[in-house]
This record gives C-alpha cells, sequence and structure tokens, in this order.
C-alpha cells in the first residue's frame, strides 16, 4: 500500500490506504471491515504481528494501521451486523468499505413512493444515471470521521473524493460499535 498520497491526518491516510487496498481487489467485492490500531502502540505491545503486517521501526510512529477483519456474514444485514461489533480497548478505530449503486441528487426527486426495500434496490439498479460507487468510511473512538469515495467509472486514486461527511449514517453506524 505504498502508493497512498501523503495526507493531513493519520485517519484519512489509513482511510486513502484502505480505498488503495479494495482497489487493487476490484470491484464487485463484499464489505470488508478494519480494526484501526495505533502504529506505536502496535509496534510496542505485538512486535510479532507488526513484523507480520511489514512495520519496521523506520516507518512513522504517528499512524494507523488498518487490520482486516474476518469476512462479514452474507445475508446478515450490514447495520444488524455492525449492531454486534465491540471492540477491544487496543482499537482506536474502525473503517468499512462497501460497494453501493447511488443516483444523482437530480433523479431523487423521481423516486416512486411505496416501494419496499428490495423493489427500490432494483429501480435504483435499473436506472440509468445510476453510478457504481466504493466508500470507504472510518471513525475513531475520539468521535474523529473520514471517507473516501471512489466511482467505478472513475476508477483511479487520484479521483478519490475524501472528506469527514461524506456518508454520514454509515459513520454514525461504525461509531456506535464504540458505545458502551
Amino acid at each position: 500500500m505504498s502508493n497512498t498520497p501523503m495526507a493531513p491526518s493519520p485517519l484519512t491516510r489509513a482511510v486513502l490506504e484502505i480505498d488503495e487496498y479494495a482497489s487493487g481487489l476490484g470491484w464487485d467485492r463484499p464489505a470488508r471491515l478494519f480494526a484501526l490500531v495505533d502504529t506505536a502502540r502496535l509496534r510496542t505491545q505485538e512486535p510479532g504481528l507488526a513484523s507480520q503486517l511489514g512495520l519496521d521501526a523506520s516507518q512513522e510512529d504517528t499512524g494507523l494501521t488498518p487490520i482486516e477483519q474476518e469476512e462479514l456474514p452474507e445475508g446478515k444485514p450490514l447495520d444488524e451486523f455492525l449492531g454486534t461489533i465491540a471492540w477491544p480497548d487496543a482499537v482506536a478505530g474502525c473503517a468499512l468499505t462497501v460497494e453501493r449503486m447511488m443516483l444523482p441528487p437530480s433523479a431523487e426527486t423521481s423516486v416512486p413512493e411505496g416501494l419496499s426495500e428490495g423493489k427500490l434496490a432494483k429501480w435504483v439498479a435499473e436506472h440509468p444515471d445510476r453510478q457504481e460507487v466504493r466508500m470507504t468510511v472510518a471513525v475513531l473512538r475520539d468521535g474523529a470521521r473520514e471517507s473516501a469515495l471512489r466511482l467505478r467509472e472513475k476508477d483511479s486514486a487520484t479521483e478519490v473524493l475524501t472528506g469527514s461527511d461524506l456518508v454520514p449514517g454509515l459513520a454514525d453506524a461504525l461509531a456506535a460499535t464504540f458505545a458502551e
């Protein structure tokens, strides 16, 4: 993940690193969940794991290291799955990358009313203005948030949009995994 561009914060760098990793796997992939751990703490407390992850002493100590978790269970809605997660104290934050279809704001006025979730998904998938997007959203225990969005039609690291409030609903769901 050495092509990750410089970013202003460790959280932004982690989100871009995860986006780059997911990009390397290609499209049409299931959601992926990551724990975010303090790199310096990881090196000190888990030197074997740090070595496995390629974190040597020459790298900066101010970053966050994403650690991919087991695959998410198939068939279980994402919000239900996230409601079952509890992180140990060593985890500073978490991130999720997920692919979805989205419509431009101009299409929202033409959405038929009263559609079930399944019929709405089908309607969006068939809409001529739909866009496939990969969203990577991360949150820290302290409330910090960051997101990266990559459109399938503009699948390039230079076209990734970042911001702290791009996917607020997903960020809220991830933040809830740290609620006591």
